[in-house]
C-alpha cells in the first residue's frame, strides 16, 4: 500500500506536469500521511539537513567554475584547438564539436553547461555550412552528455556522497569510459556525415597539419592546465574534491580576467547570478530527494525491491542488464541528480552483493543517466540545443537517433567490461 501511494503520487505528478523536487515532495508527504506514522516534518527535516554537507559544496564550485571558463575566453580556445585536431576530416565541424565537448567536459563536470558552451558557437556555423539543424543539434546535445562522465563531475561527486564512495576514485574511473562514449559519437557523426556529403569547404585544410594543431594547443595551454590542476590536486593531496572546485572558480577567474582578458566584469557579475540561480533549483531537487530516499529507507522499500531483482536471478551480469534497462526507463523521466539520490541507496546494496564494485557501477549508473540528457520527453540537452540552434525540439529528438544508439552501445561495453573502469583507480591506489 505505502509502496503503491510513493510512486503512485509520483507517477501523477509527474504526468501533470509538476516539477520534480515538488513531485518527490509531495508523493513522499501523501505516503507518510496516509500509509505512516512518522511526523510530516521529516520531509523538511531530511531536506535541510541533507544540505549541510562539506562535499556537496563542489556542486555549486564546479558549476560556477564551468560559467565563468565559458564566458572567459576558455570555450573559444578549445573549439580552436579541436578544429586543428579533426576539423580537417569529413563532418569536421560535427567533429570538432564533440572533441570541443570532451575537452570542456574535463572542466565544466555539468552536460547541458557543455551543450551550451559550446553549441552556442558550433551550431550555428554548423547550419550555416549546410549540415542541417537536427543534425548540428544532435552532434551538441549528444556529445555535451560527455560532461557528466569525464572528470570532474558534479553526478560523480553527488554519487561519492550517497554512496560512501571515494569522489577521487570516481574522477579517474570515469576518464576511459569517456574517452570511450565520445569515440563512439565521433564514428556516427563521421559515418552519418560521409553519407550525407559533409565536407570541408573549398579552400579549407583537408588534411592534419601537425603545426596548427601545436599553435592551437599553446594558444590553449591556460585552459588545459585546468583538469590537470583540479586532478592533480586531488591525487597528488593537496586538496579535497571540494577544495578543487574552489580553485578552479579562482583559476577561471584568473585566466578569463588577467590572461584572455574577455571576462568582464559585468560578464563575472552574470556568471555568479547564472551559478546562484542553477545551484538554488540543484540544492531544492537534492533535499527533496533525500527526504523520497529516506523515506524509502525507512519503509525498507529499497530491501523489497533487493529482493525481487535477486530472485529473478544472482548472476551479475543479469542483474547490470535488467539495471541497465530501469536507468535508460527513468533517465527518460527523471533528472540525473533526482535519480542519483533516490535510486543509488537502492540498487548500490544490490549489486555490491553480486560482487560489483561500487566504483564501477558508479560510472554504470551516471552513463546511464548521462544517455538520459539525449532522450525524449525530458532529455534537458535537447531543450538547450533547440534553445541555443533555434531548432525544434522534434527535429532533434529524431535526429539524435543514431547517437543515441550509439551511447547505448557504448554503456553495454562499460558496463560488461569493468577494468575499463577500475583501471585507472587500481593505478591510484
Amino acid at each position: 500500500m505505502t509502496i503503491a501511494l510513493l510512486f503512485g503520487t509520483l507517477f501523477i505528478c509527474l504526468l501533470i506536469g509538476v516539477p520534480i523536487a515538488f513531485a518527490l515532495g509531495v508523493s513522499a508527504l501523501t505516503a507518510i500521511y496516509f500509509g505512516s506514522t512518522l511526523p510530516l516534518s521529516i520531509i523538511t527535516q531530511k531536506a535541510f539537513t541533507s544540505l549541510d554537507s562539506f562535499p556537496l559544496l563542489a556542486i555549486p564550485f564546479f558549476m560556477l567554475a564551468g560559467i565563468l571558463m565559458g564566458k572567459g575566453g576558455v570555450s573559444k580556445r578549445l573549439l580552436d584547438l579541436a578544429a586543428a585536431m579533426v576539423g580537417w576530416m569529413t563532418g569536421g565541424l560535427s567533429m570538432v564539436t564533440i572533441v570541443a565537448c570532451m575537452f570542456f567536459a574535463a572542466i565544466s563536470g555539468s552536460g547541458p553547461a557543455t551543450v551550451a558552451a559550446i553549441g552556442g558557437f558550433m551550431i550555428p556555423a554548423m547550419v550555416a555550412r549546410n549540415y542541417g539543424g537536427g543534425f548540428a543539434s544532435a552532434v551538441a546535445a549528444s556529445a555535451g552528455s560527455i560532461g557528466v562522465i569525464i572528470p570532474p563531475s558534479i553526478p560523480f561527486v553527488l554519487y561519492g556522497v550517497i554512496g560512501s564512495v571515494s569522489v577521487g576514485s570516481m574522477f579517474l574511473a570515469g576518464i576511459i569510459p569517456g574517452f570511450i562514449v565520445g569515440s563512439g559519437l565521433l564514428l556516427t557523426a563521421y559515418l552519418i556525415s560521409k553519407k550525407r556529403g559533409y565536407k570541408p569547404e573549398p579552400g579549407e585544410d583537408t588534411k592534419f597539419v601537425f603545426k596548427d594543431v601545436v599553435k592551437a594547443f599553446w594558444e590553449a595551454k591556460w585552459a588545459l592546465l585546468i583538469p590537470v590542476i583540479i586532478l592533480g590536486g586531488i591525487y597528488g593531496g593537496i586538496f579535497s574534491p571540494t577544495e578543487a572546485a574552489v580553485v578552479a572558480v579562482v583559476y577561471a577567474v584568473i585566466i578569463g580576467k588577467f590572461v584572455y582578458r574577455e571576462l568582464s566584469w559585468k560578464g563575472l557579475y552574470e556568471s555568479f547570478r547564472e551559478a546562484i540561480v542553477i545551484n538554488a533549483t540543484t540544492m531544492i531537487i537534492i533535499g527533496l530527494s533525500v527526504s523520497f530516499a529516506y523515506f524509502m529507507t525507512i519503509e525498507q522499500i529499497p530491501g523489497e525491491i533487493s529482493d525481487f531483482l535477486t530472485e529473478l536471478s544472482t548472476n551479475p551480469f543479469v542483474i547490470l542488464l535488467a539495471i541497465n534497462l530501469l536507468l535508460l526507463v527513468v533517465g527518460m523521466f527523471i533528472d540525473t541528480i533526482s535519480a542519483l539520490v533516490v535510486l543509488t541507496p537502492i540498487l548500490l546494496p544490490i549489486v555490491t552483493a553480486v560482487g560489483v564494485d561500487p566504483v564501477h557501477f558508479g560510472v554504470i549508473l551516471v552513463a546511464n543517466l548521462a544517455i538520459g540528457f539525449v532522450t525524449p520527453p525530458l532529455g534537458v540537452n535537447l531543450f538547450v540545443a533547440s534553445s541555443v540552434g533555434g531548432v525544434r525540439f522534434e527535429r532533434i529528438a529524431t535526429a539524435v537517433l543514431p547517437f543515441l544508439f550509439a551511447m547505448i552501445v557504448c554503456l553495454l561495453v562499460i558496463t560488461f567490461i569493468p577494468e575499463l573502469s577500475l583501471w585507472l583507480p587500481g593505478l591510484y591506489e
